[in-house]
């Protein structure tokens, strides 16, 4: 590999993938969610795309967004594994995803 495909490997890597981009998505996953785990999660991706953006809207910490390496489909089922029902908004206008924990 040439000195110039490096830096552009280094350049083109997403800043905001930090620390959480070597964790398995997840372990990030029960991470972010075990932070604040009664809040409610929204999540959204464009169609078919292999990332997704997963938000926590917290009451006390307020909002706060990751990059998941996950297809929204399996993101979708990780978050029934962590014992949350998803489903989408009332307003058809709206494509993300809603997740609230289901009381035990």
């Amino acid at each position: 590999m040439s000195l110039a495909q490096k830096l552009q490997s280094k350049l083109s890597k997403d800043p905001q993938d930090g620390p959480t981009a070597s964790k398995p998505p997840a372990q990030t996953l029960k991470e972010f969610i075990s932070e604040d785990p009664n809040s409610a999660y929204t999540f959204d991706s464009e169609r078919g795309a292999a990332r997704s953006q997963l938000c926590r809207e917290g009451k006390e910490k307020g909002r706060k967004c990751i990059q998941m390496e996950m297809y929204s489909t399996q993101l979708f089922q990780a978050m029934q594994d962590q014992g949350f029902y998803c489903a989408l908004p009332m307003d058809p206008a709206r494509t993300h995803m809603e997740c609230k924990r289901i009381p035990k």
